[in-house]
């Protein structure tokens, strides 16, 4: 087939050609077109849903791999819980409202997040409360180096704040583990995990840390996600993007300089164990763009950034702009290039440094170009 645009993979809808496409359609598929380019010395991207990756207006010079596999399977049960076993290119949110449906209880405030399965252990996705860690039990991946299919375990994935060992071992989104399958360990039950996120728990009329209905929880965090244009919708530019594309800063609590106001929201950090990391904060992202003059829709015509003197169309020509909905997506507005997402991020990014001392890194993949 005529290999497509990697624009047409990825949900930011930016990213020029690839030199040679494959579609992996299964397990072995996967393995198999890996396997066949590294064996010719082509560099490799591979892609699932195209929700987390930006890719470059020039495109990319050897082989997209775009993980297609489908099935979830319980593969065992235990005493009021179960096992799935999910193959890496099955759709996140078709997992997490088989498994609302089934009465099983991890994932849902991981709701209406796009992409596919086997990305999600790789930045250890989470949202609401949630984290895949939480769940995970093992991930299936074929090791680049070594030519072998591998198993790891969660404590062999390290996992952290939207890290893992399969992200700190991925260069340019050319990843030495490939995930094939995911395996998760999930209760039995009518009710969710506690909830931890203060504004779910207010909006499900609970305290933080009571359960709720999983129905419930899962159609109350589909409502936020689309109030904040984080569900995909073909008809809203405000879901052109790769979600939130700044992480949360994690700083050194006897670090934080004074340029650091007393009122930005601050969120306790632990490890993936769940103990709490007490020399260690996180900051709110969204309120330190947001208080360094970047508001919702900036880079739009008329919008402007006071405090910094800022014209906003004059960023990205109108192209591409911060959300109208929320100060942590940048948007593809219609006809933006990668490049034009890069001098938003770019202005933000240094923006915020220059207003709070603050460094705010990428989310996303970013192949081809830079921040």
């Amino acid at each position: 087939m005529d290999s497509p645009r990697i624009a047409e993979l990825t949900t930011a809808a930016v990213g020029g050609p690839a030199h040679h496409y494959v579609r992996a359609d299964a397990e072995q598929d996967v393995v198999d077109a890996v396997a066949a380019a590294d064996a010719e010395g082509r560099p490799v991207l591979v892609v699932g849903g195209g929700s987390n990756l930006i890719a470059a207006d020039a495109g990319f010079a050897g082989t997209v791999v775009h993980v297609a596999s489908r099935g979830a399977d319980v593969v065992a049960e235990e005493p009021g819980a179960a096992v799935l076993e999910v193959q890496a290119g099955h759709p996140w949110d078709d997992l997490v409202a088989a498994a609302v449906a089934q009465g099983l209880v991890g994932i849902e405030a991981l709701s209406g997040i796009p992409g596919t399965t086997g990305a999600t252990p790789v930045q250890n996705v989470g949202a609401y409360g949630q984290e895949v860690a939480q769940t995970v039990e093992l991930v299936r991946a074929w090791d680049r180096h070594e030519a072998r299919v591998r198993e790891f375990t969660p404590a062999e994935l390290a996992f952290s704040y939207r890290d893992s060992v399969l992200k700190r071992t991925t260069v340019e989104g050319s990843p030495r583990f490939v995930v094939l399958a995911v395996r998760f360990r999930l209760a039995r039950g009518a009710e969710s995990a506690p909830v931890r996120y203060a504004e779910l728990a207010r909006r499900l009329g609970v305290a933080v840390g009571e359960r709720a209905p999983l129905a419930a929880v899962r159609d109350t965090v589909l409502a936020l996600r689309a109030g904040k244009g984080m569900v995909l919708d073909p008809a809203d530019r405000d879901t052109y993007s790769t979600g939130s594309f700044f992480t949360n800063p994690i700083l050194p609590a006897d670090l934080l300089g004074d340029r650091v106001p007393a009122d930005v929201p601050r969120f306790p950090v632990a490890d993936a164990a769940g103990r709490l990391l007490e020399d260690r904060v996180k900051l709110s992202a969204a309120w330190l763009i947001d208080h360094a003059g970047f508001g919702k829709g900036f880079g739009l015509p008329g919008t402007r950034n006071e405090v910094l003197g800022l014209d906003g169309a004059a960023v990205a020509g109108g192209r591409a702009s911060l959300s109208t909905k929320h100060t942590l997506a940048l948007t593809n507005r219609g006809g933006a290039s990668a490049e034009d997402l890069m001098l938003l991020a770019r202005t933000v990014r240094d923006g915020v440094a220059s207003v709070y001392g603050v460094d705010l890194v990428a989310e996303p993949v970013i192949v081809g170009t830079a921040v």
